[in-house]
């Protein structure tokens, strides 16, 4: 996929940003002592989805973790149980200060708000990344990723490992052959609620768990006083300092397959339909609309739009005539062509309107593909990623435009992906990145 305009350049734009103000890239490559040849992996943040990466990591013979980092000394702890030879840290910059002659590779599971930090610090010392979705926290770390591994030659990938699938590859497959005709609209959906609606937050305070480094755990976002039930380990999606809702969130793995397919770029514009902004939490629910550019596989204008929480799935899509006692599916998406819709439930594969559609071609010939070892075996020189920072950065960016535009609802922000700027509301720029605090 082709990277985004840039009228500011690769160097104009590092050098503008605070992010990267004494960034230099040390020389990629593994280690000439690289044990058995196999990639040395550090993993920094080992619960929930890091759980199940770890998990992965030790299914593939060309992969070691090394080391494990956590802020929670529980979860810490059970993954060292797991991995009993890994040195254990709390603080990633120890981590690097202390390993980096013995690392090749670092995988981040972090909340979404450290992800850009950590992944920077580790391409600076010259490591090659696998990020989890979402690749960072805003629109300008999402640009400044995107172009600092382009740039330092790193093999990266955004954990995004439903692009992998069989499903969605084979969704790609048709829409790339037109099988239902150049594409007039995009219907994308998820019916979790991750958002908080009350008008104020709490002030409630409480005592920060032994087991748990609050400071480190809040990292470069602003400071908060904990609250039980309210951050960690999972609430903080909701909330706009650490998260970025369900569109943010589950937006990745639900725009990807048409986004990717249809060889999308930058929106020109993005709209939101939602409660006003509380200044704390992202809403539980909300409609995003987007105008793409078009491309060789829609029309001319092209229609996307995006609904969560109880807006989701949408009761009816214009153009699309359901089975009679078929519902949409809870998370998935509907593409309208010029020749009919399909319909791909979140991890499943297509299926098409008229239903004799799909069946009047061969079935594409797609080999399996494990996400993971996919990033392993490219840094070890053997093939490349499907989902490097290069396609996930743009990917990134536009979902979390609509993030911003939860901010303004009813406001269209036009968006300048050139000068990274939108175009029509100067307040709203401020939003597209954030300062650092020191921890």
């Amino acid at each position: 996929m082709p990277p985004p305009p840039e009228s500011v350049s690769r160097r104009t734009f590092l050098q503008r940003s605070s992010a990267f103000a004494a960034f230099s890239i040390l020389p990629s490559g593994l280690r000439a002592n690289s044990p058995n040849g196999r990639l040395q992996i550090a993993q920094i943040g080992v619960g929930g989805r890091g759980k199940q990466n770890l998990k992965r990591l030790l299914d593939i013979p060309s992969a070691a973790v090394v080391a494990l980092c956590d802020v929670d000394r529980l979860l810490l702890d059970e993954a060292h149980h797991t991995v009993a030879c890994a040195q254990t840290f709390r603080d990633y910059r120890r981590l690097f200060d202390q390993l980096d002659q013995q690392i090749d590779a670092v995988l981040v599971s972090t909340p979404d708000h450290m992800h850009a930090p950590i992944a920077m610090a580790a391409m600076q010392q010259g490591k090659h990344v696998y990020c989890e979705k979402p690749l960072a926290h805003n629109v300008v770390e999402n640009r400044e990723l995107h172009l600092i591994a382009e740039s330092s030659g790193l093999t990266t990938q955004l954990g995004i490992q439903n692009a992998a699938g069989l499903g969605y590859r084979m969704t790609y497959e048709y829409v790339r052959s037109g099988l239902i005709g150049k594409i007039s609209a995009v219907h994308v959906w998820s019916h979790k609620q991750w958002g908080r609606d009350e008008a104020t937050m709490t002030t409630q305070t409480d005592a920060v768990p032994a087991h748990l480094d609050w400071n480190l755990w809040l990292g470069v976002a602003p400071h908060h006083s904990f609250k039980s039930d309210f951050y960690h380990p999972g609430d903080w999606r909701k909330l706009i300092d650490f998260g970025t809702g369900t569109l943010g969130d589950m937006g990745v793995h639900i725009f990807d397959t048409p986004y990717r397919a249809l060889g999308l770029t930058a929106p020109d514009w993005v709209r939101t339909t939602c409660r006003p902004p509380n200044g704390f939490s992202h809403p539980s629910h909300n409609i995003v609309e987007y105008a793409f550019p078009a491309t060789a596989y829609t029309t001319k204008t092209l229609q996307w739009k995006w609904y969560d929480g109880l807006d989701a799935p949408p009761s009816s899509i214009e153009g699309v005539t359901l089975p009679a006692g078929r519902k949409f599916p809870d998370q998935g998406c509907v593409l309208v062509g010029e020749k009919g819709a399909m319909i791909i439930g979140h991890k499943n594969g297509p299926q098409t309107l008229p239903a004799e559609l799909i069946r009047s071609v061969p079935r594409p010939e797609i080999t399996l593909v494990d996400h993971h070892e996919q990033w392993v075996e490219a840094v070890l020189g053997r093939g490349q990623t499907g989902s490097p920072f290069s396609y996930g950065g743009p990917l990134c960016e536009a979902l979390q435009l609509g993030v911003v535009a939860n901010r303004f609802p009813g406001q269209k922000l036009l968006w300048d992906a050139a000068a990274m700027k939108i175009s029509n509301l100067p307040a709203a720029d401020q939003y597209l990145r954030r300062e650092y605090r020191r921890f």
